[in-house]
């Protein structure tokens, strides 16, 4: 292939009397190269948000849930817990006991009360070592029983570290009025943040047997959090349970409980790398005419070659290799400039948004190696499939005709 090769070279970089096929061949170059740039800054940019809401919403829910079917509550939790905790994967198991509550303080706000083992706790959330404000239950504020509470529910509630607010529950209890709502007392020890505002606006942690005690759970749990090593692997962890515990409990994982963001975000990556994959083509179209104004240039050249015994095959080899070429050089230049400005953006934080809307102070890029090799590969596939009609034109001169008035 050496000569196809060297003509091939020779036609794209050498002067010619028609400007004009120059102009298109660099035009075409950096239609490919603007085309794969976009497609990276794009995917990388999907792929950040999404890594980071990710990130955000593991950090705040368990990977898998493990819950009784009727509702009454998870008996004999710590049985069940030491059956999964030898389990390959599994990093942390912890009871979890929760409910619907009604806070007040200097207003009132509903709120989601999970009852924890906050010291254990402690030790796999980043965002409980670094509170906002205060100090973990039982670290020597106050007398009363200490509770947590989401910066954005904190702020609704109108209660800051060391106020006392009343927590009222829907469960009831038999008293000398007849059934009454259950309240209690709580003391506001620290103030937490996740980054989530789902989840900081809706929070408040307290010990679990305070709130066992409160909902009326009777040494019983709402569900046990299971944390593993690899969140991507949940779904197989939940088939190893299944088999472990007993019929009546229930296994939910986080892709169950997130299955309609995480699919609209996926739907929207996919979206954007049909869409600019049209710019991709819209280059590949000027390979096409690049090439096939070629031919008709170098008609006569191509006749002298079949004349000193040039084959079909060799002619449309040649063309074949332009249109590589180019579309090897655009795709080289285009990745380069993508993952440059990816890295700049990181960098310096080029597109900074609200924090207090968006939770993040500027969008991330990230790219990953499998989304790379997807876009470079679909990028010279589109452009080795351009190259294919021109090389077939150009195989079928006839070389008589092509030197007929030489």
């Amino acid at each position: 292939m050496g000569y196809e090769r060297f003509i091939a070279r020779r036609y794209l970089t050498a002067r010619r009397k028609q400007a004009f096929i120059s102009v298109i061949t660099v035009i075409s170059t950096v239609g490919v190269a603007i085309g794969v740039a976009a497609l990276i800054i794009a995917v990388a940019l999907i792929t950040g948000f999404q890594k980071d809401v990710q990130d955000k919403i593991l950090g705040a829910t368990s990977h898998l849930m493990v819950s009784e079917v009727t509702g009454a509550g998870l008996a004999d939790y710590e049985a069940a817990a030491a059956k999964i905790r030898p389990r390959k994967g599994v990093t942390s198991v912890s009871p979890v006991a929760y409910g619907m509550v009604l806070l007040q303080g200097g207003k009132a706000q509903g709120a989601m009360l999970k009852g924890m083992d906050l010291v254990q706790e402690r030790k796999i959330q980043p965002w409980l070592v670094s509170l906002e404000a205060g100090t973990m239950p039982g670290e020597g504020i106050g007398t009363r029983e200490g509770i947590l509470l989401g910066r954005d529910l904190a702020f609704a509630v109108g209660a800051g570290v060391g106020d006392v607010i009343t927590a009222v529950t829907t469960s009831s209890r038999l008293g000398p009025l007849g059934l009454t709502p259950r309240t209690k007392l709580f003391q506001v020890t620290g103030i937490f943040r996740t980054g989530l505002y789902e989840f900081d606006s809706t929070t408040a942690l307290t010990g679990l047997a305070a709130a066992q005690k409160f909902f009326g759970l009777d040494g019983r749990i709402s569900y046990l959090q299971v944390m593993i090593s690899d969140i991507f692997a949940a779904d197989r962890m939940k088939d190893e349970l299944k088999g472990l515990l007993p019929p009546l409990t229930y296994i939910t994982t986080w892709t169950e409980l997130n299955q309609s963001l995480f699919s609209a975000l996926k739907l929207e990556k996919n979206i954007i790398f049909l869409t600019i994959t049209l710019i991709v083509i819209v280059a590949a179209l000027n390979i096409i005419a690049t090439l096939i104004l070629m031919v008709m240039e170098k008609t006569r050249d191509i006749g002298i070659l079949m004349a000193l015994g040039a084959t079909p095959a060799e002619i449309r080899r040649i063309f074949f290799l332009q249109g590589a070429m180019i579309g090897i050089a655009g795709t080289a230049v285009g990745t380069a400039l993508g993952l440059l400005w990816c890295l700049a953006a990181n960098a310096f934080e080029l597109i900074r948004v609200p924090v207090d809307i968006y939770q993040i102070s500027y969008v991330p890029f990230r790219i990953m190696p499998l989304d790379l090799f997807l876009i470079i590969g679909t990028a010279l596939s589109i452009s080795l499939i351009s190259t294919l009609f021109p090389s077939h034109r150009a195989a079928k001169v006839n070389p008589v005709t092509a030197l007929k008035y030489e």
